[in-house]
């Protein structure tokens, strides 16, 4: 997710109403309805689109994407020769990427300051599933639907955990959500989390236009490190580079790649935007991750002799 640390204030203002009398010309009463007449209700406009809002934030987002294209940034190529990476820097991304917690836990956007933690992933299989909000069109869906679709089988494919699309008893929610669709969201994510703590719903409810999408994974049990269930909210108003951009980190982030890191390079897991889809070094944090070596809520001390090994084998030795 496009990560900004962010404080914000809430202003509270009250209006006073003072009072006053109006004099009315007095009004002849009608005579009494017959009981089985009902008013007729007045037929309200159907919404011819997307509200102000709404578009405002799709050519905020359409600005931003252009200048960091501009920029030379939101690359597509995974990495070259550029950006080449050793064995050494693998590890220690990977150290940083898995082990360490962006945010708080359980304090919604309250960031951690670089808080050591545990290696979290999913151990149950990964069923995905895609919600849209009433504003988003037919032709989007089957788009994004198929964004998702595929991404899904090549996160299978390199962390060979069993990750697949399905509207059984899913596990693993990506929402598709305008501004216009903001009112039914908090109800939405209740129904799929009973019991979620009351900080990440507030996320929900008032998301700054800085972050452009999120990912929040719950484990299964109190202060755990096992995934149980995960919620991933992607604006409907991005273009569609960064709508891809979106999928890629936060599904990938969902799986237990929960920080990021200025030095991780090439890397969508750093706040830099340089890339803007999976890379090839992203591709092995998520093979280490999923390696059947490591194990759930392993602190870093005992699982680095474990890593080196296998940052050999995915490197193809020493270096």
């Amino acid at each position: 997710m496009r990560r900004v640390r962010f404080t914000s204030m809430l202003a509270l203002s009250a209006l006073a109403l003072s009072a006053c009398n109006l004099f009315v010309e007095p009004v002849p009463v009608p005579p009494e309805r017959p009981g089985n007449l009902r008013p007729t209700p007045a037929a309200l406009p159907a919404p011819s689109g997307p509200s102000e809002r709404s578009r405002e934030l799709a050519n905020y987002y359409t600005r931003v994407e252009a200048q960091l294209v501009a920029q030379g940034l939101m690359r597509t190529d995974g990495g070259g020769p550029d950006t080449q990476f050793s064995r050494r820097m693998l590890i220690d991304n990977f150290e940083r990427i898995a082990f360490y917690d962006e945010y708080e836990r359980g304090t919604g956007l309250r960031s951690s300051f670089g808080g050591k933690s545990r290696l979290k992933r999913w151990e149950v299989p990964v069923r995905m599933t895609v919600e849209f909000g009433a504003s988003v069109s037919d032709e989007q869906r089957a788009t994004d639907t198929g964004e998702v679709r595929r991404y899904v089988a090549r996160l299978a494919r390199l962390t060979g955990h069993p990750i697949t699309m399905s509207d059984a008893n899913p596990n693993y929610h990506v929402m598709f959500m305008s501004e216009d669709d903001r009112d039914t969201l908090p109800g939405r994510i209740q129904r799929i989390v009973p019991n979620i703590n009351e900080n990440a719903l507030d996320i929900f409810r008032s998301l700054p236009r800085s972050i452009h999408c999120l990912v929040i994974a719950f484990s299964s049990e109190p202060g755990g490190h096992e995934y149980a269930k995960a919620i991933a909210l992607i604006r409907a108003e991005h273009p569609s580079l960064m709508r891809k951009s979106c999928i890629h980190e936060e599904l990938a982030q969902g799986l237990g790649l929960a920080n990021d890191s200025p030095r991780a390079r090439p890397s969508i897991f750093n706040d830099d935007d340089e890339f803007a889809l999976l890379t090839n070094h992203d591709e092995l944090l998520l093979k280490m991750l999923y390696d059947r070596r490591l194990s759930v809520g392993m602190a870093w001390p005992q699982a680095e002799p474990i890593v080196e090994i296998i940052a050999d084998e995915v490197m193809g030795g020493p270096s």
